[in-house]
């Protein structure tokens, strides 16, 4: 081993030993962290008292636990010391002023809008005490003057604290009364960037709405305006990294400048400080927060190691790259962003050099090896951590990805440029960003295409094991990569895919499958149910809690009538996603019930209707609606139902669905005061298939469950909410009356299909037999 590589080795040790003990602290508390601060002192003394070269290396990884540790202890002080945490367990209402730490970020999943908000609190009100602080909390705000805060703003805020998040250092959460009182001025470059931002936002208004909301989001990371279909698709191929300034952007930024300066045969000390001015003024563009300053300097290491043509001598600044940000901000330590901008550098450093080298001994030309293996080698080392957080591995993304390349420097370039003029000449600034919103477009077709390919995505175990089984795949197919026979049988293989199994998944895709009558979309903790009337054509009920997951949801089954749109209540998870439903689809006519709800469901339903020009009929038990084979018939609520534990709930319109000799019953929300109600009214609520009232709770009466006594059973429930459900209990009552139970969490989209005579439930992506109950 030469000096050069125990110099790399020991780095490493340092960056991870730091890294471990911040993460061990997040997930304890500050003397937890300390004590493994001294165990990292006590272990680097020991270590350096011997001379074997590998206690070298356990010194370098001692001495950054201890380093790591101490760091983190520190920090975590305010989180678990102090007024704050007590306050925080009480959920008292306080006042507080603060400064803002970073953008706000709006909350996509809200039926309303919603924003998340870094707040570090100097002062804290409650119970006519005043209380100087130096913690950090984390602000819900519901109003959008939230939206337009800028970084190093001071401000006031009232609201009610709650606990913090398992893995954080924030004291707390503070959902906040109102919109927020702000206290002077925020700092000059805040301003000027948020001004030069809002240039951009400005110039891209006239441009068609894929392009003109993707621009400021792969510029700056300006999300704002981006249509959420959009952020799906570009999640569901890998490219959501293009919708946030990641290293790629700063790269690209400071390589425009190098090959300018090469161009004009600058000196290189001269050139490397053009480069550097350029980040530094980009990084003020795209706001100096916490998670741009890392892209820069990612982004920065990995532009000088492909530009010096030696990349592996970037791998020591790397791994002390890493353990500064830590101990600087010890919450970096479990941030997800910070992982994935870590791998990929590391994989631009390791992996893609020899990858484009491989492919230019293949006569492949130099600018096309780098485009192939820059982001290949970035999505390989980035992978695991995406499959262990998303459950899905995405077999489009690295195609996705190299299709990409072409239109991510122009489009960066030039949106960099119409920003930078937009305050003297806006005309020009039109001019760049009509200009930049054809490599957009490309993206934006990219993403399309990609997000509807069949299978492109698969489930895959989620977690650490998931993460760590893909990490042993791609180990194994990397060293059985390096064998000639294993190399031409493995293209062979793919030759043999992309010629005949993709065209035939094309042509008959595996979902939905082959005549369903219903499908229960997963679409979080919400409902949605698709009754089939013909091709193209379906009833829908209920639209989840957000657009995407619905739309997504109808967009594989390929509906684009809906003759009809049951809304069983009023409550967000039920009303939010309708945007996501309608839009570009014929919609015939929206049925609501009686009871209306004030609030955020109501102001969603009105705002579409107003929108998109719906009609709007209130139905009342006994009116009945036939849709080619789709008969819909209301059961009640006969007379509104107050004084119980949620009034919205238990009016919720209780249908029965007759679909061509399946009887379906989609009760919404109801709980035992409406389904004894129903009972008591001797209404006919036997079905085949029923929708589980109210995402599976506790609530429901078991003398309903055995009355309707269904064969099939959906739980629409999102994974890991924060309300139990579903009940054990509901769900043990269900099978014992024999019905299949299936749950849109485990399962995802459910449908079920008629065979042989008797129903049978179908998971996306598995083959259609029944459950055994």
């Amino acid at each position: 081993m030469t000096e050069h590589d125990g110099l790399d080795l020991r780095l490493a040790a340092v960056g991870a030993g730091i890294w471990a003990a911040a993460l061990a602290g997040l997930l304890t508390s500050p003397p937890v962290a300390l004590a493994i601060a001294v165990v990292g002192a006590v272990v680097f003394v020991a270590a350096m008292c011997g001379k074997a070269h590998w206690l070298g290396v356990l010194a370098a990884a001692a001495l950054g636990v201890a380093g790591g540790g101490l760091t983190t202890s520190v920090q975590l002080l305010p989180r678990d010391t102090g007024p704050i945490p007590v306050l925080a367990a009480d959920r008292a209402e306080v006042s507080v002023v603060g400064t803002v730490q970073d953008d706000p970020r709006p909350i996509r999943s809200a039926a309303a809008p919603s924003y998340l908000v870094p707040i570090g609190v100097s002062e804290l009100r409650t119970s006519g005490r005043r209380l100087a602080l130096g913690a950090s909390v984390l602000v819900f705000g519901a109003d959008r003057r939230w939206l337009g805060l800028l970084p190093g703003q001071r401000l006031r805020v009232s609201g009610r604290l709650g606990p913090p998040g398992s893995v954080a250092v924030t004291a707390a959460t503070l959902t906040a009364a109102g919109p927020p009182t702000l206290i002077g001025a925020p700092p000059y470059v805040q301003t000027a960037a948020g001004g030069l931002r809002a240039g951009l936002r400005q110039a891209c208004d006239p441009l068609p709405d894929p392009q003109g909301g993707l621009l400021p989001g792969l510029v700056v990371g300006d999300t704002s305006t981006l249509d959420p279909q959009v952020a799906e698709d570009f999640r569901l191929t890998g490219m959501t990294h293009l919708t946030a300034v990641s290293g790629s952007n700063c790269a690209i930024v400071s390589g425009v400048v190098l090959l300018l300066c090469r161009r004009l045969r600058a000196r290189p000390t001269v050139a490397a400080v053009c480069a550097a001015v350029a980040l530094a003024g980009f990084v003020v563009l795209a706001r100096p927060s916490p998670s741009v300053l890392r892209a820069a300097v990612m982004g920065g290491l990995a532009l000088v190691a492909l530009a010096s043509g030696r990349p592996r001598s970037a791998l020591p600044a790397l791994c002390a790259t890493i353990g500064l940000l830590i101990l600087l901000d010890a919450g970096q330590a479990a941030s997800a962003g910070f992982v994935l901008s870590v791998l990929a550098t590391a994989g631009l450093l390791v992996v893609a050099p020899g990858w484009r080298d491989a492919l230019r001994s293949r006569r492949v030309p130099a600018g096309i090896a780098e485009g192939i293996a820059v982001p290949a080698a970035a999505q390989l080392a980035c992978a695991p951590v995406i499959a262990g957080m998303s459950g899905t591995v995405g077999l489009v993304a690295v195609p996705a990805n190299l299709l990409a390349v072409p239109a991510v420097a122009p489009a960066t370039v030039l949106g960099v440029l119409a920003a930078l003029v937009s305050p003297v000449a806006p005309p020009v600034a039109a001019v760049l960003a009509w200009c930049a919103s054809w490599p957009a477009l490309w993206l934006v077709t990219i993403a399309d295409i990609g997000a509807n390919i069949p299978g492109g995505v698969l489930p895959w175990p989620s977690g650490l094991s998931g993460a760590l089984l893909l990490l042993v795949v791609l180990l194994v197919v990397l060293a059985a990569g390096r064998i000639a026979w294993i190399r031409r049988a493995a293209a062979a293989v793919i030759v043999v895919v992309i010629l005949v199994v993709v065209p035939i998944r094309v042509v008959a895709p595996g979902w939905p499958p082959v005549g369903w009558q219903l499908v229960g979309c997963a679409v979080g903790q919400g409902d949605a149910i698709v009754l089939r009337v013909a091709a193209l054509t379906a009833v829908v009920i209920d639209t989840g809690p957000e657009p995407v997951a619905v739309d997504g949801c109808l967009r594989r089954l390929d509906i684009q009538v809906i003759p009809v749109l049951l809304l069983s209540h009023l409550h967000a998870d039920h009303v939010g996603g309708i945007e996501g439903a309608v839009r570009g689809r014929q919609v015939g006519v929206v049925l609501v019930g009686r009871y209306r709800l004030p609030g955020t469901g109501e102001q969603t339903l009105e705002t579409a209707v107003s929108r998109h020009h719906l009609r709007v009929v209130t139905v009342q038990p006994g009116d009945q609606y036939q849709v080619g084979p789709v008969g819909l018939r209301v059961l009640g609520p006969s007379a509104t139902i107050r004084g119980t534990r949620s009034d919205p709930n238990n009016n919720s319109l209780m249908v029965l669905a007759d679909l061509a000799g399946t009887t379906v019953l989609l009760p919404g929300d109801a709980e035992r005061e409406e389904e004894d109600a129903i009972l008591s009214a001797g209404a006919a609520v036997r079905a085949d298939v029923l929708k589980v009232p109210h995402h599976g709770s506790m609530y429901s009466d078991p003398r309903f469950i055995d009355t309707v006594a269904p064969a099939v059973a959906i739980v629409e429930v999102g994974l890991g909410n924060d309300y139990g459900h579903p009940s054990p209990g509901v769900l043990l009552h269900l099978r014992r009356i024999g019905a299949q139970v299936w749950r849109t969490d485990l399962d995802g989209d459910v449908a079920v299909v008629r065979q042989d005579g008797r129903l049978a439930g179908v998971a996306r992506g598995t083959d259609p037999v029944a459950r055994s109950p």
